[in-house]
């Protein structure tokens, strides 16, 4: 995984209305940037509704929500809409952003891992955290590490 100070990587990916996005276009305000295995899945889910119930405390905080999977596009565009979310989510079938972000497996490798970032103004890793089955820890850790960063 990246670790603390490092540089994230700049990357394009596809976002849930097939628009293309660079990380390089979003450094200048903090950034939460997670990881998950699979959209419309029991955790992932769970996960997903919790960025989005606490959305706007990441705004007030500056900063943006990015989630990212191997979903595609179309798989991301139909868990917006139907949970609601009011972030970007990432297509990455290709992994080149979980390689990228050195994201680890999990469950002997068989699943994609379930990792958080939270990225400071200049585009560095503040902080990282894994938790495969919790996502609520996921929301809590990201919001303490934000309110640090002022």
């Amino acid at each position: 995984m990246l670790h603390k100070g490092d540089q994230i990587p700049y990357l394009r990916l596809e976002d849930q209305d097939g628009k293309m996005v660079s990380l390089s276009d979003l450094v200048g305000n903090p950034m939460v940037i997670y990881f998950y295995p699979k959209d419309n899945t029991s955790v992932c889910t769970a996960q997903a509704c919790g960025f989005r119930d606490h959305y706007e405390q990441f705004q007030e905080a500056g900063a943006e929500v990015i989630g990212i999977s191997r979903d595609s596009a179309e798989s991301h565009k139909n868990v917006t809409n139907k949970r609601n979310l009011p972030f970007l989510l990432l297509s990455d079938p290709r992994k080149q952003a979980h390689k990228a972000f050195k994201v680890p497996s999990s469950l002997f490798g068989m699943l994609p891992g379930r990792v958080t970032f939270v990225i400071d103004k200049e585009g560095k890793v503040a902080h990282t955290f894994r938790a495969d089955f919790n996502a609520d820890k996921h929301i809590k850790e990201a919001l303490k590490v934000l309110k640090e960063l002022d």
